[in-house]
């Protein structure tokens, strides 16, 4: 995945003044007491999927197993000195991945699993927008656009890193992508559905904000509800408890109404 920045610039003949992990900030002095910033936003770098700048690593998974019979999950993550996106492909989230204060402070990676409820394979994939430090709320609208603006090329990287997967199992693309959105700011605290797979990998259909598929806070196709496992133990859900150790703060439904918190949820 690539790096999350918030660019504040004029709108012409820019230098760079400095430069974090996170933001860059370049600004030109409008008067000897005022400056003009305008926000400009990047993330992944350009919106398209370069498979020549993707590194998977498979760590305890199969191929050759279906999802619905061994935990599958996807850790996407970027570094900004190679500029190459890391997809680590195994039965729980690569933590290894995700450690020290660079990641911490930037959150941006993405991580995903594969589930079935209720018989039907569905993707669940996890993008944190806010909470955990100031910067992250301050900036929480403009990370919320850009995930939306780039999903499809993180999508992409999943259907390609793991096209093997999908060439035993094609039906596997026709699966419902769920989007999980979480932040301690409720606007952006939610769950949308981006349709399947095949298409919300798609570029050129890319939606941008508000989902993949247009308006996915309502949609009058039963079969996009937001699938809910069953309560007792069963042989039609796995796995039976969630792969994504995210917090479980209440987060809006697709019908915008709060459902249980991730973790309870996915249970």
């Amino acid at each position: 995945m690539g790096t999350l920045t918030a660019s504040l610039v004029v709108p012409s003949k820019l230098k760079p003044e400095k430069q974090s992990s996170i933001f860059i900030y370049k600004t030109r002095r409008k008067s000897n007491k005022n400056q003009s910033i305008v926000p400009v936003a990047r993330l992944f770098g350009p919106a398209i999927f370069e498979a020549s700048k993707l590194k998977v690593l498979f760590l305890g998974v199969d191929e050759k197993k279906h999802p619905g019979k061994l935990p599958r999950t996807y850790t996407l993550t970027h570094s900004d000195v190679t500029s190459k996106l890391t997809l680590a492909i195994s039965q729980t989230i690569n933590n290894s991945q995700l450690q020290g204060w660079y990641n911490k402070l930037q959150r941006d990676e993405v991580v995903a699993e594969w589930k079935k409820v209720k018989g039907k394979m569905s993707l669940h994939v996890h993008c944190h927008i806010s909470g955990g430090h100031f910067l992250l709320d301050l900036f929480a609208r403009l990370r919320y656009y850009i995930f939306c603006k780039e999903l499809p090329v993180v999508l992409k990287a999943f259907v390609h890193g793991d096209e093997n997967l999908l060439n035993n199992y094609p039906e596997l693309q026709e699966a419902l992508v769920w989007v999980y959105f979480h932040s301690n700011i409720q606007e952006f605290n939610k769950v949308e559905c981006w349709g399947p797979l095949k298409e919300a990998a798609s570029p050129s259909s890319s939606g941008g904000v508000g989902g993949k598929m247009g308006n996915t806070n309502t949609t009058s196709n039963s079969n996009w509800d937001l699938p809910q496992p069953c309560q007792e133990s069963c042989s039609c859900c796995f796995p039976p408890m969630s792969l994504i150790p995210w917090p479980s703060d209440d987060i809006s439904g697709t019908d915008g109404e709060p459902i249980q918190g991730l973790q309870e949820q996915q249970s």
